[in-house]
């Protein structure tokens, strides 16, 4: 019998490793959905924030006639 209990602890101590790999993995999957969750805000932020500077732009631009630079004093 002490063959098949070898084989018994041997089983357990695979599935007891296996498990906390489980664990270990499922938490890790948790930070990185939490950290791409964060980043994916950032960016939402970030790129209305440059939605709002380009139409800012676009309408000095078009409000100041800026369309050709402008020509250099005379005394240059």
């Amino acid at each position: 019998m002490t063959g098949e209990t070898d084989k018994i602890e041997a089983l357990v101590a695979r599935t007891d490793t296996l498990e906390a790999t489980v664990a270990y993995q499922s938490e890790a999957i948790e930070d990185l959905n939490k950290t791409i969750t964060a980043q994916w805000k950032v960016i939402d932020r970030l790129k209305r924030s440059l939605d709002v500077l380009s139409d800012r732009v676009q309408e000095a631009e078009s409000g100041t006639g800026l369309s050709a630079p402008e020509p250099p004093p005379p005394h240059y």
